[in-house]
């Protein structure tokens, strides 16, 4: 079994959320001697230029995870130009990487949409998407919660698995290291998404869209 751990950092929305949370998590990384991959959010990158700089020094593939975090299947073309080259150019200036070609859509929204496959495309990116969800962000999901759905997950998924993360949950970091313990007990290995013989995913198993335009139209018309 070959595992991708993936970390999508970005500014926080939830209470889980301690300061240096994803310091944590490059500790973590570095003691179990682990290399994933880091979806870096451009104002995230422009926040904490040291944490988005260790991410690399550390060796970890960076990615682009856009720069205001917005749902992209709402977005024009320009403005998901716009976006993409914003967060390019923070991770460029701070980061010092190229983080083409790999991108990761906020939410997972748009994953299915052609139109944003060839948007990205032309900006010399494609969409990751993942396998295995960890709902960290959600605050009610203990530590133990997330490490048994993630070991359970990843061991229906056959040969290969993309295990998305985030940075901040706390619950998140003190999960990690026995995510990667007991599937290191059961054989598997674990690679950033450029060690891969193959290429990614770009689908995702567990989007979460929100409301479409027609829903969000009908939630903002006044009433008769």
């Amino acid at each position: 079994m070959r595992v991708a751990l993936t970390i999508d950092a970005e500014h926080p929305d939830r209470p889980h959320c301690p300061p240096g949370n994803e310091l944590r998590l490059l500790d973590a990384l570095g003691e179990q001697g682990v290399r994933a991959s880091f979806f870096l959010q451009g104002r995230w990158v422009l926040a904490h230029p040291d944490v988005a700089r260790r991410v690399a020094e550390d060796g970890h593939l960076v990615g682009n995870h856009s720069h205001y975090h917005s749902r992209m299947r709402l977005l024009t073309a320009e403005g998901v130009r716009s976006d993409v080259l914003n967060a390019e150019k923070a991770i460029s200036d701070v980061v010092g990487v190229d983080p083409r070609p790999w991108f990761r859509l906020p939410f997972g929204s748009g994953h299915r949409s052609n139109r944003l496959a060839g948007l990205l495309e032309t900006l010399g990116y494609r969409n990751i998407g993942w396998d295995v969800d960890a709902f960290d962000w959600d605050e009610k999901r203990s530590a133990k919660d997330i490490e048994a759905s993630v070991v359970e997950e990843t061991r229906t998924c056959g040969p290969r698995a993309i295990v998305l993360m985030h940075g901040w949950p706390e619950t998140t970091a003190r999960a990690l290291p026995r995510i990667i313990g007991r599937l290191r007990d059961e054989g598997a290995t674990f690679a950033a998404l450029d060690e891969w013989s193959g290429p990614p995913r770009t689908t995702v198993s567990t989007p979460n869209e929100g409301a479409s335009v027609v829903e969000l139209f009908k939630e903002r018309r006044p009433g008769p």
